[in-house]
């Protein structure tokens, strides 16, 4: 810290309590002159000789009155500022630094400490001492910065608080590599509290290089007023690149921004967080896509909701966010939701997040391109970006699902905005879906429909696929659907057979249609193989002893087969023998019941084989115990 020393004389001042203090001298006093509440006595000849205003004032005082004593109500600084006047009147010692030097000053301007009166006077060296020694210092002239708050209007009439910022906002600028005072948080690079002259460049290249945004945390100690007009000058000298500017924002909302929200919402902090709030999003960089993450614009949204900030910040945050929403995390999107709402998170306002982010997509791609392949990297980056999102909000949604009061109209709607091409994979929302039937116990069949109709069971991992085979939870229908595929991706891994070509979009066959749905929900037989299912999904180690030894004579026929011809099998993934135990008894099981019907449909259904009856010794096999076991269990 720099410094200055006046005067030559020893320091005569002395106490007599708390609210008195002269001069130990062989004069009597002849002025009393109260500061406050603290009296000096003091000799006027000292007093005159350097301030004007108490020139003026003694000698109104001489005409008008036989008292000696003067009153000062309004003086800046207090009777500390006034002490080190009256000292420097006495030729005292007087040591100025950064934190009373702004005091000093004002206090001299109030007494007219000029030029005008003695060469040499106090205002005189108190600026050769702000401009050769306190501006040219980084931290000095953060200190004198915040010293000027307490002395409004003195310190903005003086123009010492400007002063104060163009010194901090010009040393910003600097390149990097000349800097080489200390800065909070890394001194061990510091050596000096000065600008690398040429002379010792070559000595700081071989240190450590010093980070382009070395000075946010320093400027963070700043009050929000004086914070705003520092970043403002700084952003006006156009040398900052908006990553820099973004992470001191974000470094000064760390600083000052509690994350409890009892904390944020409270009636002593409320309206300060507000402001705060306020002029950090007005101070964000007007690129809209540099310069702040995607975390940091949510954690100021989360704040802007919480405490009651104006609509037109929050659709600038949206606006924000949702030109990186690819870039955010679940636990970002988790912001609590505010009455009226009873839920827990504010779903809807993720799907306004989401809604915009398809919306500047989608514009996205109306762009001209110089050439084909920056098209092409564009589209790339796109894609990934749209894929990213969906991974997001399936995570989201397994997070949220866990909320009772969520409607499943919410999750519906939430899930139907990411657009299809961009779930190659149904896994993850699957883990929603499930999560939410878990959480949601008493769900109608209608709802349950609904939520299992968002999910394509033919983009579920095997995995997933094993999960959904033995999940409870879900319908039958969607466990049959799930059984089915499984065994066509098996047997097309195989070489066996292809997947057939009337499935459509949901898991269902396109033929008859609306026939097997009514069949299939709402008649009496599919009751009783619902819980024919029950009762052999109970029995399935049982059932694998007694189907092993007529399973080995069918499969080393098919190796034998296969041997002969010398195909290769293939690399497809095969179903447990449990799920396909399962699939064959629900599709024996359907065509005994349509024997029974009618000749007709026995003659359709003697036609129509299971997808594992790829084999003909297998199915026979499997189709006859199957068959046998049915009758007993019934």
């Amino acid at each position: 810290m720099k410094f200055m020393k006046l005067g030559s004389k020893p320091d005569l001042f002395q106490s007599d309590g708390s609210n008195l203090r002269y001069v130990a001298s062989e004069l009597p006093t002849d002025v009393i002159v109260n500061v406050g509440e603290v009296k000096f006595y003091l000799h006027k000849f000292p007093l005159l000789s350097k301030s004007n205003w108490m020139q003026k004032i003694v000698f109104k005082t001489d005409e008008g009155s036989s008292s000696d004593e003067v009153h000062i109500n309004d003086f800046p600084g207090g009777s500390k500022a006034f002490e080190i006047c009256a000292k420097f009147c006495y030729g005292m010692i007087v040591t100025l630094n950064a934190y009373n030097v702004v005091v000093a000053r004002c206090a001299a301007e109030y007494l007219e400490m000029s030029e005008y009166v003695e060469k040499g006077n106090l205002i005189y060296k108190i600026e050769v001492f702000l401009n050769s020694s306190i501006f040219r210092s980084w931290k000095d002239s953060i200190i004198v910065l915040q010293t000027t708050k307490s002395l409004l209007p003195w310190s903005e009439e003086l123009k010492l608080t400007g002063s104060c910022i163009d010194s901090i906002a010009s040393k910003t600028s600097v390149d990097p590599s000349n800097v080489n005072w200390s800065y909070t948080y890394n001194k061990k690079f510091a050596s000096s509290d000065q600008i690398v002259e040429h002379a010792v460049r070559q000595q700081q290249k071989m240190a450590p290089s010093v980070p382009k945004d070395w000075w946010i945390e320093d400027i963070c100690e700043l009050d929000i007023d004086l914070y705003k007009r520092v970043m403002v000058a700084i952003k006006s000298k156009g040398r900052m690149s908006g990553d820099v500017i973004g992470e001191a924002l974000k470094a000064y909302a760390l600083r000052w921004l509690p994350n409890a929200v009892e904390t944020l919402t409270s009636d002593e902090y409320a309206r300060r967080n507000r402001i705060l709030v306020e002029t950090i999003i007005w101070l964000l960089p007007s690129d809209k896509g540099t310069g702040c993450s995607c975390g940091f614009l949510l954690k100021l949204l989360k704040v802007v909701i919480l405490v009651g900030a104006g609509d037109a910040l929050r659709e600038e945050l949206v606006n924000r966010i949702g030109s990186q929403l690819d870039e955010a995390s679940v636990n970002d999107l988790l912001i609590p939701a505010r009455p009226p709402d009873n839920t827990v998170y504010d779903v809807g306002l993720v799907q306004s997040l989401v809604d915009r982010f398809i919306m500047q997509d989608q514009g996205s791609t109306d762009l001209d391109y110089v050439g084909r392949d920056e098209k092409d990297i564009e589209d790339f980056k796109r894609q990934r970006s749209l894929l990213s999102v969906g991974k997001l909000i399936d995570s989201y949604l397994t997070e949220v699902a866990r909320d009772a009061n969520l409607s499943t109209s919410s999750f519906i709607d939430l899930s139907r905005m990411i657009p299809e091409s961009v779930r190659p994979i149904h896994d993850g929302l699957y883990r929603a879906i499930d999560m939410y039937l878990k959480e949601h116990p008493d769900l109608t069949k209608v709802d349950k429909k609904k939520l299992c109709s968002l999910m394509d069971v033919k983009k579920l991992s095997p995995e997933a696929c094993m999960h959904a085979a033995q999940n409870d939870r879900l319908p039958l229908r969607v466990v049959v659907q799930v059984l089915f595929f499984e065994q066509v991706r098996a047997a097309a891994g195989r070489g066996l057979s292809a997947p057939p070509n009337n499935i459509s979009h949901d898991g269902s066959t396109t033929t008859n249609t609306n026939t097997e749905e009514e069949d299939w929900e709402r008649t009496t037989a599919d009751q009783d193989d619902h819980k024919l299912l029950k009762k052999q999904l109970q029995q399935t180690k049982i059932d694998e002893d007694d189907r092993s030894s007529q399973r080995s004579g069918a499969e080393k026929t098919v190796k034998k087969k296969k041997k002969k011809s010398g195909s290769n099998d293939g690399s497809g993934i095969l179903l447990p023998s449990r799920s396909r135990r399962i699939f064959d008894r629900i599709w024996v099981g359907k065509a005994q019941q349509g024997e029974n019907k009618s000749s007709e449909t026995t003659t359709t259904s003697g036609s129509s084989r299971s997808p594992t009856s790829v084999n003909p010794v297998e199915t026979k096999s499997s189709g006859s115990s199957s068959r046998n076991r049915r009758h007993s269990v019934s």
